[in-house]
């Protein structure tokens, strides 16, 4: 092989280098013959030592690729000498280079050194920032891949000279300044086994120990070639050198049936050949008996033959023949051993095969043969046992009952798309796996030809438009698949190990039979007409029947105890829209689901081991009853015409019945039962939630959110929930809290939201009995609570710690630790030895308060709110005054306050703040502030980080004073800041 192999793409001096791939994949397969394949001439003149190596090389000429004579013409007729790499590189590695790349060098390359041990050849890494050749990287890759895989040369100087180690390397100690690496020839041969071809020619010119162990005969007995340009002389040269290669792929590789020809005698050991696009001509296929090792033919996207004559494939060892999407007037094929064969695609007007020995026959297709040469061709392999004609429309019944009787073995038969065929008389005893997609001939007279073939397992009918039902039982039957079929109507099916069934988009069907006692899953989703299902299915565990619209409740016998699925565990029946009354009792269903079956009305459910149930859009539910039920949780979302619910559910915690507006008879056992939500159940009686105060006696939360039937009697009986913390009354009518404060001494959160009756003396348990004394959060929005009692109440209960007053109308101001608070008359407990009544001051600086969020969102009337630190609000960190327009003075001290909501006080005009600890300011929309007062009132907030002064008129737009004062200031928020 040549040198201009070698030296392709370098162009002389002053010219770009050509970036042709193809040809860089032909020089690096190349590089893989090693020293005995690879030889170039020697030169006459070396290159000048001042001048770049590149500047030498002459012009790459693509017609001399691979031969030395191409070489010779590309010189100009000057023979060219072997090249070291100290040649090719000349004085450059000589050279300093202040560069930061990565040095390469080679150690002990000198002519003494070659016979010695490979392992003593390391490589060397210079460290970062070392002296390094003054070329770039793409010329030091171009000259590795120069660099003779013989490595007979010793180093060279530019002037033919032998240099040693000390002088390449900068006058350098190679131990000083390298790193050595070296690894066993068993390490490296395990690390080269996970490359490619490509990657192991690269690697191949790295050091002499890689080159061995990359042309070791382990990593080259499978040639790829696959779209690679390689010369006719490389491909040979390989060939002879690994003669054991088993594997050859040439497909997209030009001119391959020449360098089939050329090679085939050095391919003694070939068991697999990939050919592909291009001409093969009859050369090709009489050369193949030169393999007679030779079991798998590929040939893919081809022109065979002259297009005249009969393409003859003849060879005893094939084993397998794949011909796919070729062009040929005829072919032959003679094989006595072939098992495999594959003519997919192929456009051929007649075949002829003698392969005694054919298992496999694929014609899918093939349009242009005809109904006899396919019965022809399959007729004379009698051991056939899969044969593929999907697409070939010529095919008739005849065809099918002559290969029946010609092939007694056939298991696999695949006629898709097949229109001039029904099947009937076709008597195929050991026919396992059947595809009739898309024929149109097939009806429900062609089930008895099926029902003969006894071993059945797959059956595929899709498409088939004719066809109205399917009656088969087959013992060995385990798939069918029934897809678009539209007068499809009945299918009634009998196979004890069915396990999977595929029916959609069959819009006629209207009746379900299936006896199976392994099926595990049934999908009939969306079948619209569906009315009867009748399944004897021992082993069904999932059943998803969404979209049956006209299911009706019939449907519940199949799915309850006794009804042939005992093992069911999921069952989806979602709006099945024909259901009114569902009633179910199964022992072992877990998961049910009746999301929008609008038209149910009652709904009975005795299932101990139900975990699941899906209620959504159940609007028309009437009567439910969960009797008994293995939930742990249930919401039934909103049923507004729920009237009666019963629930038995010895697991049950969490209650949701929220939105049942007309919930009147309510029967709830549920020991277990901690969290009840009963908002908007106004029909609700006192009757009821005595019932479920007795019966679940661990509720701990319960929600009576406009439950406006709840009486005195109603609440009574909450002394019976021992471990109620939080009670929300909000939204009611209630007057009376006196059977609240007697019987959930225990509660934690109370919340009388919007209670428009409640008076101050409602409250009066609270500060003056100590009513409640493990009240934490007390919620009075939008009560009609007056100034007075909200006083006594921040001044007296001091464990609360979080009060909401929004929305409060008599909610004038809050002012604490004034002398001229009202006076409270406190518990007997809390009286000092005289009997005059104790101020909020007293109070205030005997004990700490417990306050942390106080929320007077939306108070309209009130003006001022004052805390001094005499108040003694040590816990005070949040306070939200957001829309109380009416809001003049603001006077806080509180140390631990971190957030102030001052947003929407347009009427504020006096802000004054002793917070240390405040981080955030909002004053939105305070459009009476002004800036004297902001910075007057943040500069003893000296952690503030952010203010929101957004639509406040009178805040000027420089900030400096603002950041001056409060140097913490991380973000200002302001209209007028771009």
């Amino acid at each position: 092989m040549a040198d201009g192999g070698r030296m392709k793409g370098v162009q002389g001096a002053g010219d770009e280098e050509e970036g042709n791939e193809e040809a860089r994949e032909e020089l690096e397969l190349a590089l893989s013959l090693g020293r005995r394949g690879w030889h170039l001439m020697p030169r006459q003149e070396p290159a000048p030592r001042s001048l770049n190596w590149t500047a030498v090389l002459p012009e790459w000429n693509p017609d001399a690729a691979g031969s030395s004579q191409g070489a010779e013409r590309a010189l100009g007729g000057q023979s060219i000498s072997s090249l070291g790499l100290r040649d090719m590189l000349g004085g450059i590695l000589d050279g300093p280079h202040a560069g930061g790349s990565v040095e390469v060098g080679w150690d002990n390359l000198d002519e003494e050194d070659e016979d010695r041990d490979l392992q003593n050849k390391r490589l060397r890494v210079r460290r970062f920032g070392e002296e390094s050749p003054l070329h770039s990287e793409h010329e030091l890759e171009f000259g590795l891949s120069l660099f003779p895989n013989d490595g007979s040369e010793s180093p060279r100087d530019a002037n033919n000279e032998q240099v040693d180690n000390a002088e390449n390397s900068g006058g350098r100690n190679s131990e000083d300044v390298g790193i050595r690496m070296d690894l066993s020839d068993d390490l490296l041969h395990l690390i080269f086994s996970f490359l490619g071809q490509k990657d192991l020619c690269r690697a191949g010119v790295t050091c002499k120990q890689w080159r061995s162990a990359s042309v070791h005969d382990d990593f080259w007995k499978c040639l790829k070639f696959e779209n690679t340009r390689i010369s006719l002389q490389n491909f040979v040269n390989i060939c002879r050198q690994y003669p054991s290669v088993t594997e050859l792929n040439l497909h997209g590789v030009i001119n391959a049936e020449t360098l089939v020809l050329e090679a085939i005698m050095f391919l003694r050991h070939l068991k697999t050949l990939t050919m592909g696009k291009g001409q093969l001509g009859e050369a090709f296929f009489l050369a193949l008996s030169e393999c007679p090792l030779l079991t798998a033919l590929t040939v893919t996207d081809a022109s065979l033959g002259s297009g005249i004559q009969e393409v003859t494939v003849n060879h005893d060892g094939l084993r397998e023949l794949h011909i796919l999407k070729c062009r040929a007037l005829r072919i032959s094929v003679r094989c006595s051993q072939l098992q495999i064969l594959s003519l997919r695609r192929t456009g051929m007007a007649h075949v002829s095969l003698n392969c005694p020995q054919l298992l496999e026959l694929d014609f899918q297709s093939c349009h242009k043969l005809s109904d006899n040469a396919i019965r022809q061709a399959a007729t004379a392999c009698p051991l056939l046992a899969k044969l593929d004609m999907s697409s070939c429309s010529c095919v008739t019944d005849e065809t099918l009952r002559d290969i029946a009787s010609s092939c007694p073995s056939l298991s696999v038969l695949d006629a898709s798309n097949c229109p001039n065929i029904s099947f009937e008389s076709v008597k195929l005893p050991m026919l396992i796996d059947l595809r009739l997609l898309s024929c149109e001939g097939i009806t429900s007279a062609s089930m008895a030809a099926i029902a003969y073939s006894r071993l059945l397992e797959a059956l595929q009918l899709d498409n088939c438009s004719l066809l109205t039902s399917v009656s088969l039982d087959l013992p060995h039957l385990k798939n069918i698949s029934l897809v678009h079929l539209r007068k499809f109507a009945d299918l009634n099916l009998r196979s004890p190990v069915l396990s999977y069934i595929k029916v959609s988009r069959c819009s006629a069907l209207h009746r379900v039979s299936v006896t199976s006692t392994t099926l595990q899953k049934l999908v009939l989703q969306k079948q619209e007409s569906l009315s009867s299902l009748s399944l004897q299915c021992h082993n069904l565990i999932d059943v998803d029947l969404s979209d049956c619209e006209s299911l009706t409740n019939a449907i519940c016998e199949v799915f309850s105890d006794g009804g042939g699925c005992p093992m069911l565990r999921s069952l989806i029946l979602d709006n099945c829209e024909s259901l009114s009354i569902v009633e179910l009792n199964s022992s072992s269903l877990a998961c049910l689901s009746l999301a929008g079956c609008r038209s149910m009305t009652f709904l009975r459910l005795s299932c101990p081991n139900l975990q699941h149930v899906n209620l959504d859009g159940c609007d028309h539910l009437q009567s439910a009853a969960f009797c008994p039920v293995g939930l742990e949780s249930l919401n039934l979302g909103i049923c507004p015409k729920l009237s009666v619910l019963r629930i038995e559910a010895p697991n049950m915690s969490i209650l949701e019945l929220k939105g049942c507006g007309v919930l009147s008879e309510a029967s709830i056992n549920c020991p277990c039962l901690t969290s009840l939500d009963a908002s908007f159940c106004r029909q609700l009686v006192d009757d009821s939630l005595t019932r479920m105060a007795e019966a679940c006696p661990l509720i701990e939360y319960l929600i009576l959110s406009s439950c406006l039937s709840i009486g005195i009697n109603g609440l009574s009986s909450l002394h019976c929930l021992h471990k109620l913390t939080l009670l929300d009354l909000s939204y009611t009518f209630l007057i009376n809290l006196k059977p609240v404060f007697d019987s959930c001494p225990q509660l934690k959160v109370l919340k009388l939201s919007a209670c428009k009756y409640l008076s101050d003396s409602s409250l009066d348990a609270l500060y003056r009995e100590g009513a409640l004394p493990l009240l934490v959060e007390l919620d009075l929005s939008y009560s009609s609570i007056g100034q007075n009692a909200i006083e006594d109440l921040l001044a007296c209960c001091t464990n609360l710690v979080n009060v909401n007053l929004n929305g409060c109308t008599n909610f004038q101001e809050l002012v604490c630790g004034s002398d001229d608070s009202s006076s409270v008359d406190m518990p007997v407990d809390f009286c000092p030895p005289s009997s005059s009544p104790i101020k909020s001051e007293e109070i205030s600086e005997r004990s700490g308060r417990l306050l942390e969020v106080l929320s007077c969102t939306g108070c309209p009337n009130i003006k001022k709110v004052v805390i001094p630190s005499i108040a003694n609000f040590l816990h005070l960190s949040k306070i939200n005054l957001n829309l109380s327009t009416n809001l003049k003075e603001v006077d806080l001290t509180c140390s631990n306050l971190f957030m102030l909501n001052l947003s929407n006080c347009s009427s504020l005009e006096v802000l004054k703040l002793d917070c240390p600890r405040l981080t955030n300011l909002q004053l939105l929309a305070c459009t009476m502030l002004q800036d004297e007062e902001l910075e007057s009132a943040i500069s003893l907030c000296s952690a503030l980080e952010i203010l929101n002064v957004h639509s406040c008129p009178k805040i000027n737009a420089d900030f400096g004073g603002l950041r001056l004062v409060c140097p913490s200031l991380k973000r200002i928020q302001s209209s007028l800041i771009s």
